[in-house]
């Protein structure tokens, strides 16, 4: 993959809050449109005039014609243009929004799985990814749907004795209701440091 087309840039709202990340392309797009600010990190210089990582010395937003006459440093990532290299930014700002946007996960194994917590619901018996699967709990041949409030994680033994029927009528019951996971901040999603920048902004 292309650096241009790689999400390494965290995007913050007006307030300093990270609300997800973008692709080197979209941010270079957002900061020549004046809809976001690039973060200038700057770092200490040690005897050797090599950049002190280990903190940044000041954080400062600039506007797109102020970030591309910004010098190349050692640390940093660039792109090549016929004219010029410019310095990748790793940290936007959006100048005019100071909302969070929310985040609800869709309908996959892989979410079902994290709602019930490996959890089987008809036994309370935590079940590797491998062990178990999705049990429709009002079967698709009696109508039911692919939907959070109908799908469980359960133990492939289990649901392999229930087929097509209803819980009670196979003499199971569910630990609880299922429901559809409550909307989180979408920030809630940046789990991996795509850029080691990102550090000092993002809160865990």
């Amino acid at each position: 993959m292309n650096t241009i087309d790689k999400a390494i840039v965290l995007t913050l709202n007006r307030t300093w809050r990270d609300i997800g990340q973008r692709t080197v392309r979209q941010a270079f797009c957002d900061l020549m449109s004046g809809t976001a600010l690039a973060m200038d990190i700057r770092y200490p210089l040690d005897e050797n005039g090599v950049a002190d990582l280990s903190g940044p010395a000041d954080c400062i937003p600039v506007n797109w014609e102020q970030w591309k006459e910004l010098p190349v440093r050692s640390c940093d990532i660039a792109i090549r243009t016929p004219r010029q290299q410019i310095r990748v930014p790793t940290v936007i700002v959006v100048s005019n929004y100071s909302g969070m946007p929310l985040w609800r996960p869709g309908v996959t194994r892989r979410s079902i799985y994290e709602r019930d917590g490996g959890v089987c619901q008809y036994t309370g018996r935590r079940v590797s990814w491998t062990e178990g699967n999705i049990d429709h709990v009002i079967p698709r041949s009696r109508g039911g749907q692919n939907s959070f409030e109908n799908l469980v994680w359960t133990d492939k033994g289990v649901n392999t004795r229930k087929a097509d029927r209803l819980p009670e009528e196979a003499g199971l019951r569910l630990l609880r209701k299922p429901r559809a996971p409550v909307a989180q901040p979408i920030f809630r999603r940046i789990r991996t440091l795509n850029h080691d920048d990102w550090r000092w902004f993002l809160k865990y």
